[in-house]
């Protein structure tokens, strides 16, 4: 039988206070450029991944699935993010990383973000420069996902698929490697206790609240990028 959690507001759950993320420093500028991750991918430094798999709430079989996280080169890189409908049957209305589940045409984890990303927000495989790969990251609703970093075109123009994307937006990449903007939230139900990041980011008038899987692989990627 499925186990669902209850509907919440993450945005109303406790922040969990930890000793161990005072003193942490922001992501070191200099690998926050297109040539110092092009250096970091080549030649990775020996690193442990924060988060890897979250507490099960949800019991089904196991989906391969894959994100790319998809940096803009601006002046200063930015982040592609996408708000999910609501209307979807996982995660609705949350912001995502684009990707999807692996189909069995797809020869790998990166083809299967490449044509996800192309899918849902119109951005094309030649107009991504595709770096590496992060560790897997488990959510609790079952997916086991694979996050591709790939570096992309300034003059990119979103594409959203009306039916899986209600908005595309970017974020600096500087903000989301910087530990201060991560929260670590707590929630119990039914005795099994629940934890994730968010890193809620202040878009003119609107607030983007980055949360759950797509906080933890973010989170994930600012523990390589400051080792």
């Amino acid at each position: 039988m499925t186990r669902f959690l209850p509907q919440f507001d993450p945005r109303a759950v406790p922040v969990l206070v930890r000793d161990d993320d005072h003193g942490l420093r922001p992501a070191h500028a200099d690998r926050m450029t297109p040539e110092g991750l092009r250096k970091l991918f080549a030649s990775p430094p020996v690193w442990t991944p924060e988060v890897h798999r979250e507490q099960k709430f949800m019991n089904r079989e196991t989906a391969h699935a894959a994100v790319l996280l998809p940096l803009v080169m601006r002046d200063r890189l930015t982040l592609i993010l996408t708000q999910r409908t609501t209307h979807l049957s996982t995660h609705s209305g949350q912001i995502a990383l684009p990707g999807g589940k692996v189909d069995a045409e797809d020869a790998d984890a990166t083809a299967t973000a490449l044509r996800e990303a192309h899918e849902e927000i119109g951005l094309s495989a030649d107009a991504i420069e595709v770096l590496g790969t992060l560790p897997v990251y488990t959510t609790g609703s079952a997916f086991v996902i694979t996050p591709v970093v790939g570096l992309v075109q300034p003059d990119f123009l979103p594409q959203p698929n009306p039916f899986e994307v209600a908005d595309v937006f970017e974020v600096p990449l500087a903000y989301l490697m910087d530990p201060a903007h991560h929260r670590r939230h707590v929630f119990e139900f039914e005795g099994v206790v629940r934890e994730w990041y968010s890193m809620p980011y202040q878009d003119g008038p609107s607030e983007r609240f980055i949360w759950g899987a797509t906080a933890g692989m973010l989170r994930n990627f600012y523990r390589l990028l400051s080792t």
